[in-house]
């Protein structure tokens, strides 16, 4: 659970959406079932249904070859 006193243009403004978008993407996290959000707070209820959800890599910072950075 974290709280979260902060409004949804400004999370907008912080991630580079439109206040719009960051209330679909709500609504839609909420419809599937993997946040709630009661107050302020913003409760995870689905950890791994959210990590599918947006796509997570934990390797995206390791390099594959060390030897050639770019």
């Amino acid at each position: 659970v974290a709280d979260l006193p902060i409004t949804q243009a400004a999370l907008g403004d912080a991630v580079g959406l439109s206040e719009v978008h960051v209330n679909r993407t709500l609504q839609a996290l909420r419809g599937d079932g993997l946040i709630a959000t009661p107050g302020t707070k913003l409760r995870a209820l689905d950890w791994p249904g959210l990590v599918q959800a947006g796509e997570f890599d934990p390797t995206y910072l390791h390099l594959k070859d060390p030897d050639v950075a770019f």
